[in-house]
């Protein structure tokens, strides 16, 4: 299994570690699982815990040195099968910081443990009919979400609403299966080709399904990198003010002297229905920089990856002249944004046009045209909501009702189990080759979804699951 099996099958062991991230906090949790976790935990523990899954207050200590205490803390103890991972599970809760932490797990360690690879606790989950295979991934996408978005989607795998429709659809392979047999054992019943043809539909709707699952990828890519929305213009309109200002944070130099911004910056921003990506780049224009034309073409780069653009200027003329320069670099939608409206002098609220410039913006040129103020925060409101808007036009809507395929090794499977179906449909509607060998497209399909889900223990499969997990999950 990968990094484990080089050091030998240890499933089944004791296995301690810190489960909290490293660093300077209020508590930090230590966990140990495995056969003797209890009797381990009593060699360190002072009062042993008396009642099951209630928390007790414990003085911990090192084995050979029970009069001095390491930590005052909470101790649970979670008989097996009712725990987490399905064995013997002690949880201890101590003060933060990372000596009081590390001495603990020192502690169980000399007490019997070993310290845990990452994924270890989850895996035994998983080994020990905890969790499937994909609920375990929804763990690691939980402790990752950045968004609402990502996060709803994991705890929708987690609750178990993508391995109940995997489910139905191999229960579904195996009815398919079923249908087969009858052609090869009753070949001469009055109903003979009736299940063929039921079995061509059957795979069919399983086909449907597939295709329905793998379809909400882009969902699952909006979902943890966010729609990407490049803010563009000339140097010095505005748009590291803007950047700071949607963004929440002052990341972005704003400085009044042209060609500040010399690299593309970008921040994740939580938002509805997805998270947002916003990069401010480099201001467009001529330059004789090197390190300034470099910049410029960067920003060129991001421009064609966007999924909308917010173009920035002060005047109308020099927004139409830019959104006519983006749409040359970038096809995706553009909002037209106002900017520095706090320095508008004509009482109207905007500045005041130079000879020949142009007012009003051709309905072609932007989606939506915003007046905003980064200085006072006048109009922000209003570009979110018409970047809302955009994102409505231009992304699928989310289904809540349709599970999330999150994950490569999802997609893989969905992929090969797809693919055997619509062999096995193809062979079955030709009739050219023997019903058994036929069948033989659906049993690999099976084979796909219980890889998938984890019902067959493919060690290199966990290997691969489990290696990005954090320590102590």
């Amino acid at each position: 299994m990968g990094a484990r099996a080089r050091s030998g099958d240890v499933r089944g062991d004791l296995i301690a570690a810190v489960a909290t991230a490293q660093g300077r906090g209020a508590l930090a949790v230590v966990r140990m699982s495995g056969p003797g976790a209890a009797a381990a935990a009593a060699r360190v523990l002072a009062p042993w815990p008396p009642v099951p899954r209630r928390a007790t207050r414990v003085r911990v200590h090192a084995c050979d040195a029970p009069a001095e205490p390491l930590d005052d803390a909470l101790a649970t103890h979670f008989p097996a099968p009712a725990s987490f991972t399905g064995e013997d599970v002690v949880e201890l809760s101590v003060h933060g910081g990372r000596y009081v932490a590390a001495a603990v797990l020192a502690a169980l360690v000399e007490a019997g443990a070993r310290p845990a690879l990452p994924g270890e606790f989850t895996e035994r989950a998983v080994r020990n009919g905890k969790l499937d295979l994909l609920q375990a991934e929804a763990v690691a996408d939980l402790i990752d979400a950045r968004s609402r978005a990502m996060h709803r989607a994991a705890l929708r795998q987690l609750s178990g609403a993508l391995s109940h429709r995997l489910g139905a659809l191999r229960d579904a392979l195996i009815e398919v299966e079923a249908l087969i047999a009858y052609e090869v054992d009753f070949p001469e019943e009055d109903d003979g080709p009736q299940p063929r043809a039921r079995a061509a539909a059957a795979a069919a709707r399983v086909v449907a399904e597939l295709d329905a699952l793998l379809a909400t990828l882009p969902r699952a890519e909006l979902g943890r990198d966010g729609v990407t929305v490049v803010l563009a213009g000339a140097p010095n309109t505005g748009k590291s003010s803007l950047f700071n200002a949607l963004a929440g944070d002052p990341r972005a130099i704003v400085s009044e002297v042209p060609g500040t911004t010399r690299d593309a910056l970008e921040v994740l921003v939580d938002h509805s229905p997805w998270p947002l990506r916003l990069v401010d780049t480099a201001g467009l224009r001529a330059s004789d920089d090197v390190v300034e034309r470099l910049g410029i073409e960067v920003s060129a780069r991001r421009l064609a990856m966007a999924h909308l653009v917010l173009v920035c200027a002060e005047r109308d003329a020099d927004l139409q002249r830019t959104c006519a320069e983006v749409a040359a670099l970038s096809g995706a939608p553009r909002i037209a944004v106002r900017t520095k409206s706090d320095l508008r002098t004509d009482g109207r609220g905007r500045a005041a046009p130079a000879d020949g410039e142009v007012e009003v913006l051709a309905p072609h040129t932007a989606l939506a045209v915003v007046e905003v103020s980064a200085a006072t925060g006048a109009g922000l409101d209003a570009l979110r909501a018409a970047i809302t808007d955009a994102m409505t036009a231009i992304t699928p809507d989310p289904d809540e009702e349709l599970p999330v395929v999150t994950r490569a090794r999802q997609a893989a499977a969905l992929r090969a189990a797809r693919d055997e179906v619509v062999a096995f449909t193809h062979a079955w509607e030709a009739g050219e080759l023997p019903a058994p060998v036929v069948g033989t497209h659906l049993r690999a399909a099976v084979h796909a979804l219980d890889e998938l889900l984890g019902g067959i223990d493919v060690d290199d499969v966990l290997d691969r699951v489990f290696r990005t997990f954090c320590v102590g999950k």
